[in-house]
């Protein structure tokens, strides 16, 4: 098979390492790739919203698959767009990626079902806003509605930080439209958890749980960014507990969203926070997670593309997902300075001694001299797998030692709660 990969980030290196490891895959294609995934696949120079010149590209080249990794293309309709071309796409139709698409959306929708969630408020006024949450005090939760790279989402600690991110969303507009709607949230308290899901339809096949960590520094301080590190399995959590989450909320929002005329095809991905009173909603995402991707594809034993064909064919109910028992750690090195502003093309050495690790790249680049350079915020993610938590923590961490360039930044504490 060929197939052709949609992004450039860590998520899509991962997806075609898993890929390559199957015997079916021929030939992956990545638009527009990275320094790292142009080490497997072939760099194709098109961007995510190039929607007819991909789809003409996947004509031309035979691709029997194309694999959408980022929201962004998915929110804007790329899987219809080729749907309507007749060629084969793994991911949401836009009606459906609106569950990442609009937090005021998604809020409904689990109000509507009665599916576990913060109890919550929406506003489009600035001033209706702040009236509310100099009501409710803090701790409290502010989300910008739409897409805003992971970054839309403020834990306010104090109500100076509530206000603060009320006016940087409603009124400084950070996020642009994102912020046109914002939704004020209870605080809840309990460990975040992600649990990715192959979804057809109302078919729901769980992925091995992972747990993410937001904030840029150790002890989860300092701002949310995109994820700076996670791991495989959450031993802290029972196999229980895990099931409890899927049958009471992932498997009635797929149910849902059938319900409301939107099936969902593709990953969904539940951030959950596992409170005293059970698991409940945070978020959900329409894609694979950056960097949940990294560990969770690390575990997986049954063969990726088959998993992709049967659901993109309405067959993921006849699928058997098998899992590896080992332990997988995800350790994102970052420029300095992210999630704030950072510099490009520094040149990063010590990739050639990792040992022990996989090397995911996220944003990265090759300058003229051939030479990987920093190019985005998370540039790598230093994954390793062991039999134990303590086995795949060293080797990540004795890998990420081995790699250089000015600002390197990462929290040293990824995996410490499962210890």
């Amino acid at each position: 098979m060929r197939v052709l990969v949609i992004g450039r980030g860590g998520r899509e290196h991962a997806i075609i390492w898993s890929l390559l490891k199957s015997s079916n895959v021929e030939k992956v294609y990545c638009a527009p790739g990275n320094a790292g995934i142009g080490q497997l696949a072939e760099n194709v120079p098109l961007n995510e919203h190039q929607f007819q010149e991909l789809a003409e590209f996947a004509v031309d080249h035979a691709i029997d698959l194309v694999v959408v990794g980022p929201e962004d293309p998915l929110f804007a309709g790329i899987v219809d767009y080729m749907e309507a071309k007749q060629i084969p796409v793994f991911g949401p139709r836009k009606n459906a990626a609106e569950i990442e698409g609009s937090k005021v959306f998604t809020k409904d929708l689990l109000h509507k079902y009665a599916i576990p969630t913060a109890a919550y408020e929406t506003f489009e006024s600035y001033d209706e806003a702040l009236a509310y949450v100099r009501k409710q005090g803090a701790p409290i939760v502010i989300k910008a509605d739409g897409l805003a790279a992971g970054k839309g989402v403020t834990v306010a600690a104090t109500l100076e930080e509530a206000e603060e991110a009320l006016r940087v969303i409603m009124v400084d507009k950070q996020f642009g439209d994102a912020g046109n709607q914002v939704v004020v949230e209870e605080f809840l308290t309990g460990q975040e958890l992600s649990i990715l899901a192959f979804v057809d339809g109302e078919t729901v096949r769980p992925m091995a749980a992972a747990q993410d960590h937001k904030p840029a520094y150790d002890g989860d301080r300092g701002p949310n960014t995109g994820g700076m590190g996670t791991y495989s399995p959450v031993p802290q959590f029972s196999q229980e507990l895990i099931d409890e989450a899927v049958r009471t909320i992932i498997e009635p929002t797929a149910k849902a969203m059938v319900q409301e005329g939107r099936p969902f095809r593709g990953v969904l991905f539940a951030g959950l926070m596992m409170t005293p009173q059970g698991p409940k909603t945070i978020e959900f995402n329409c894609r694979f997670g950056d960097p949940e991707t990294q560990v969770v594809l690390a575990r997986l034993e049954t063969d990726l593309i088959d998993i992709m064909m049967a659901t993109v064919n309405g067959r993921l109910a006849d699928m058997d997902i098998q899992w590896s028992d080992s332990a997988a750690v995800c350790v994102v090195l970052s420029a300095g300075g992210y999630p704030g502003p950072y510099k490009k093309g520094d040149v990063i050495t010590g990739l050639d001694e990792v040992q022990e690790s996989i090397v995911f790249h996220a944003g990265t680049a090759l300058n003229a001299n051939g030479e990987v350079v920093t190019n985005g915020g998370r540039l790598l993610g230093v994954t390793a797998v062991g039999a134990t938590f303590q086995e795949a923590r060293a080797k990540a961490y004795a890998d990420v030692d081995r790699i250089r360039y000015e600002g390197k930044h990462y929290r040293t504490d990824i995996g410490a709660k499962a210890l």
